[in-house]
């Protein structure tokens, strides 16, 4: 049979410290008596103990250490910082009895002189704050603007010289942009115009205008939901993985190896995902219109008895092809967005993995800004020309 575990009886530390007055020859002087464990284990309870004694205001101090029988750093510095608050107050402070080990660590603290305090560390004005928070974002905006610049360029000369175009890598990010993203937009444009539909059967039936349900689908799918939509899915999805991708490889030197060996980065990092990019979009746009409509023709059935038939008779004369050119033309635009967001926070990537994941999150959350701020602008745009 095993043998039952033992009782462990726990040990007991010793510590503590006494003030007394002393008398000598000279002047009445304070007398600190140390003894026990003064280590990081009991330091907590010895500065408790320290606090509570009644010092006098001056005098001389002595700090007898016959008693200690463990000394540590933490202890030590413990030790240290009573003899520096006693001599700020005036007067002598002289240590006696301390063992030749315990002493020369009391000594090398005093050397290298340890910190007594906690610094304290306060932030710099608010309106410094705002100055800075300001002057950051104009050197962001500026070194995006600058590396939109160099994008293009590199653009031109390939397109110029369609021999230098990586054909392999474009059809890399095609299939990883576009094919791979087809579950998910489809689905969620499905989703959103099962909504859509939903959300309006109410109103209408109150009013017998079951069949515009059809207009109230196909003119928010066509014109904003679709290319919003998957734009913000791709950013999430590729502009983050572009971020992902090249900050790795900043991290890993392999972009400063590529331009060792004559390689251009943006040459084979950034052009073929833009270009598979603006490929891509205008075409998932195409299809999250067709799956999105078709959710909403879902809903309209079960929820208005609109039949298909009579929604396709309906969206044939809903559906203007401008509404339609309208959604389209911005799908493009939003690639390019994402993409260069993409690209240029990856490029931006320090020295550490920290700032792979920080700037990822970056690229995510700018390019959907961006393609927010860019799709109001649009429609302004269309208001003005009354499209």
């Amino acid at each position: 049979m095993p043998s039952r575990p033992s009782k462990i009886t726990p040990m007991s530390i010793d510590f503590g410290a006494e003030l007394t007055a002393r008398s000598s020859s000279g002047p009445l002087a304070t007398e600190l008596r140390c003894h026990g464990n003064w280590s990081v284990h009991t330091i907590a309870a010895l500065e408790r103990v320290l606090l509570q004694m009644r010092w006098p205001e001056g005098g001389d101090t002595v700090i007898d250490g016959s008693g200690i029988t463990v000394l540590d750093t933490a202890g030590a510095w413990l030790l240290h910082r009573t003899m520096a608050q006693r001599a700020a107050r005036g007067g002598t402070v002289s240590v006696q009895g301390l063992r030749a080990e315990f002493a020369a660590l009391l000594q090398l603290l005093a050397a290298r002189g340890l910190a007594l305090e906690a610094p304290v560390t306060r932030g710099p004005p608010w309106l410094e704050r705002v100055g800075q928070e300001a002057w950051s974002t104009i050197s962001g905006l500026w070194e995006y603007l600058a590396f939109v610049g160099e994008s293009t360029l590199a653009m031109v000369a390939a397109l110029r010289h369609p021999r230098r175009l990586r054909w392999r890598p474009i059809l890399h990010n095609v299939q990883a942009a576009g094919v791979d993203a087809l579950p998910i937009t489809g689905l969620l444009s499905f989703l959103m115009g099962l909504v859509i539909a939903y959300q309006g059967a109410d109103q209408l039936q109150r009013f017998g205008a079951n069949i515009f349900v059809v207009d109230l689908v196909a003119l928010a799918m066509l014109r904003e939901l679709s290319p919003l939509l998957t734009a913000i899915i791709i950013a999430g999805r590729s502009g983050s993985a572009y971020t992902a991708q090249i900050g790795t490889m900043k991290v890993t030197e392999e972009i400063d190896a590529l331009r060792t060996i004559g390689i251009g980065a943006q040459d084979l990092l950034v052009i073929p995902k833009v270009i598979a990019l603006v490929i891509v979009m205008p075409l998932l746009t195409v299809y999250t219109d067709v799956t999105g409509v078709l959710g909403g023709m879902v809903m309209a059935k079960l929820k208005l008895g609109v039949g298909f038939a009579a929604f396709f008779d309906r969206l044939v004369d809903a559906i203007h092809p401008s509404s339609y050119w309208t959604g389209l033309m911005k799908a493009p635009v939003f690639a390019l967005i994402v993409a260069l967001v993409g690209c240029h926070r990856g490029f931006q990537v320090g020295g550490s993995a920290d700032s792979v994941g920080a700037q990822t999150t970056t690229s995510v959350v700018q390019s959907i800004f961006l393609v927010i701020v860019t799709d109001a602008l649009f429609s302004i745009v269309f208001l003005w020309l009354d499209l």
